[in-house]
């Protein structure tokens, strides 16, 4: 009985762990001289191929919704700035910055996703509340540790003789590497606000997620025909690459089902408090193994990012929380006047029209 409780925790740590590895796993395969165009296509097609087989037995024998033209439409949108927009500008900015700056960078979904929703009019700030003030600081507090990772990089937290880093081109790379993972992250954010609109058309998640994997693998690997039209650029040329590839698609389909059966069973609320956890298993194997170099600029806005992340999700739950005592009053509320009218009819049908009396 213990274990059912915890199930949910050790399927969001073990997402972490996938995470991780694929922020260290990608950044040295890149580091090889491997195309991150070329990357985001192997991965995305590797995870069709392990998601396509459950989506589509999970339809058979379900009257499932069907493909329309719209409906293609909505997913390849959804696919272009989710996947491959997304996509393409995290792995480029991983390789020009670093794993623990990407896997940062990522904790601003929650705050980016609210300001999007706000100037979209899907959410409402009112300055006398609590729970609105602590998701518009939370928010700051994010925007403003990513900015700070970005442009103070600063000394060497590990080296005592705190060095300047007299390498211009080598900090104009970490600026256009945060740059790109912030812009990157700007996209998944749009992508989360969008899929409410698709899902809303198309709401087989399974089979929308093999359909978005398989879009944006042909449209990652038209992008990379342009940019890159060599075809030596497709080639694997280490076994480390090959890993990297499979790895991060098999990561990807164990991470959508894992984080939706916690969603379903917890809430988004709980998965998104978890992400954090993926920047410090980063930092530490990054730190260690790949022998990454920490700077406090850098640091102190991944810190920053991680607690605006909280502050915007305390708001947030506290909405959930409103929102469900609402519920609950309004179909009490309904519940009685039910009651009301079932007595009442209950009354009229049994009792005589005219008294005895």
């Amino acid at each position: 009985m213990g274990l059912e409780n915890y199930k949910a925790i050790i399927v969001m740590v073990g997402c972490q762990f996938l995470y991780a590895g694929v922020a260290l796993t990608g950044r040295e395969a890149l580091l090889q001289d491997f195309s991150s165009r070329v990357f985001v296509v192997y991965r995305q097609f590797t995870a069709f191929l392990l998601i396509a087989p459950f989506a589509f037995f999970s339809r058979r024998g379900t009257n499932a919704c069907g493909m329309t033209w719209k409906g293609f439409f909505l997913i390849s949108l959804l696919s272009f700035i989710g996947v491959t927009f997304s996509q393409n500008l995290y792995y480029e900015g991983l390789y020009l910055s670093s794993s623990s700056a990407a896997s940062a960078l990522g904790n601003a979904v929650p705050a980016i996703t609210f300001t999007i929703a706000y100037f979209l009019g899907m959410e409402k700030v009112n300055l006398g509340n609590v729970r609105s003030l602590c998701k518009i600081l939370g928010t700051c507090v994010c925007v403003s540790g990513a900015v700070v990772m970005a442009v103070l990089k600063g000394p060497k937290l590990m080296n005592m003789e705190l060095l300047p880093n007299n390498s211009i081109g080598e900090e104009n790379r970490w600026l256009i590497g945060c740059l790109s993972l912030l812009a990157s992250t700007t996209c998944w954010s749009l992508w989360v606000i969008l899929q409410v609109y698709v899902t809303a058309h198309y709401p087989d998640n399974l089979s929308l997620t093999a359909w978005m994997c398989l879009i944006a693998a042909v449209q990652s690997a038209v992008l990379t025909f342009i940019i890159e039209p060599d075809l030596n650029t497709w080639k694997l040329t280490s076994s480390l690459q090959f890993f990297c590839c499979f790895y991060a698609g098999v990561a990807s389909a164990l991470t959508f089902l894992g984080q939706a059966w916690c969603i379903g069973m917890r809430g988004p609320l709980f998965s998104a408090m978890f992400n954090p956890l993926c920047t410090v298993i980063v930092t530490i194997f990054a730190f260690i193994f790949m022998h990454e170099e920490l700077y406090i600029g850098s640091l102190t806005g991944g810190l920053a990012v991680i607690i605006g992340l909280y502050v915007v999700l305390w708001g947030k739950a506290k909405d959930y929380e409103e929102i469900k005592e609402e519920d609950t009053t309004t179909k009490k509320h309904q519940n009685n006047v039910y009651g009301q009218n079932e007595a009442i009819t209950s009354v009229d049908l049994e009792q005589p029209l005219l008294s005895d009396n």
